[in-house]
């Protein structure tokens, strides 16, 4: 009860314009995750796609997103405006829709994704620094917690909206693409006109934030939060694999998107109460946990075999997201500079961007050449690398928070 308590009191100290920002990714989630969840069936079904090519067009996709939020990051940094930014890059998502509706081919698949993911990027890092510019220190886990758990409703809301009209529609997966455009639209315009950039938060004269004496003020416990959490992508690869193991095991293609459902609204369930904990505890703890979990996770997808264990399996790492995203988000807001936050939080993608990439490709080629239970064991055994890493190394400042 005392801690329900608290974490309504953090609730309700929490500044307007981080619900706003949650509802504008609950939204754009919702648009994303409509197609995102058919669109593994839609390329092997109907564009006769490989699995293996799939799990390229994910980790490229992925893996631009987060690059692009480098640069994105930069500028907003070198221009003290971080809403601008992030409009484009929510509307650039928006107008990509239509485009996997008309897809004749992998190819248009995977430009269409690119584009999709490279307006992901340009608004990232860009809000994600300006969650940390009207945050008090002592929320910032509660706040970055919130607005992934509202990303998250959308996030299953978007694959149960998807399932619902694949069953009413006779598995017509343009027809639901054509529809993902409308949620994509209005969190374009409830960031505009929603949210105000507070005056002055990236203070200072301008310079470069990529020049060396910028970097150099880049704390030693920063770029280890940058370094952990790439060991820790390493053992988390697309979650297009979780959908492919659904079919794999008999899962009727309608009720595939399910999976992702049950997946997030564990995620959305946890992401606020582990993120008011990260404002209260050693944060190694949490990590360590939410690698635990993820181990558990892939063992239990590894021996699949019914609806039974992998409800099981994604429930489990639904857990370990909730337990970590908003977690590294927090992290890398208190350790890096208040002008170099949108820097920060490019560099700390573009690091995970390589790690997504390269995880999602060597599930891809295990998956075709060894079976699926091989890249559900191949995570785990990254899982448990990092988690010893973690285990032997000496917690930065950053972790002690």
């Amino acid at each position: 009860m005392e801690l329900n308590t608290r974490s309504e009191l953090a609730a309700s100290r929490m500044p307007r314009a981080i619900w706003i920002l949650g509802c504008v990714s609950m939204l754009m989630d919702v648009s994303s995750e409509m197609i995102q969840s058919l669109l593994p069936l839609f390329m092997v079904g109907a564009l006769g796609a490989s699995v293996l090519t799939v799990g390229v067009i994910e980790g490229m996709a992925e893996a631009t997103a987060l690059i692009v939020k480098v640069f994105s990051g930069v500028l907003s940094d070198y221009l003290g405006k971080r809403k601008r930014l992030a409009v484009i890059g929510y509307a650039l998502g928006a107008f990509t829709k239509p485009v996997f509706a008309i897809a004749p081919t992998a190819g248009v698949v995977l430009a269409a994704r690119l584009v999709d993911r490279v307006g992901k990027g340009i608004r990232g890092a860009p809000r994600d620094a300006l969650i940390a510019d009207v945050t008090p220190a002592d929320l910032r886990g509660s706040a970055f917690g919130l607005r992934q758990a509202l990303d998250t409703v959308g996030a299953f809301a978007g694959p149960l909206l998807g399932a619902g009209l694949m069953l009413v529609w006779a598995n017509d997966y343009r027809a639901v693409f054509w529809l993902a455009i409308v949620p994509g639209l209005l969190s374009v315009a409830l960031l505009a006109f929603g949210v105000r950039e507070p005056d002055g938060a990236v203070e200072g004269p301008r310079s470069n934030p990529i020049a060396r004496a910028n970097l150099a003020r880049m704390p030693r416990a920063y770029w280890s939060v940058v370094a952990i959490a790439a060991v820790f992508t390493l053992a988390r690869f697309s979650q297009a694999f979780l959908v492919l193991r659904a079919q794999q095991v008999g899962i009727a293609v309608a009720l595939v998107p399910l999976v992702m459902v049950a997946m997030n609204v564990v995620y959305a369930g946890s992401a606020y109460p582990f993120g008011w904990l990260a404002d209260r505890v050693h944060h190694a703890k949490l990590l360590k946990g939410g690698l635990v979990v993820l181990v558990a996770s892939d063992l239990v997808l590894a021996h699949a075999a019914g609806w039974g264990s992998v409800l099981a399996g994604v429930v489990l790492w639904g857990v370990h997201m909730g337990m970590t995203q908003g977690l590294f988000a927090a992290m890398v807001a208190g350790a890096a500079p208040a002008d170099l936050r949108g820097t920060a939080f490019g560099i700390f993608n573009l690091v995970s961007g390589i790690a997504v990439l390269a995880a999602s490709v060597v599930a891809g080629l295990l998956w075709t050449r060894l079976g699926p239970a091989f890249t559900f064991y191949a995570g785990a055994a990254f899982a448990v690398a990092a988690l010893a890493a973690l285990a032997a190394r000496r917690p930065a400042p950053a972790m002690v928070e």
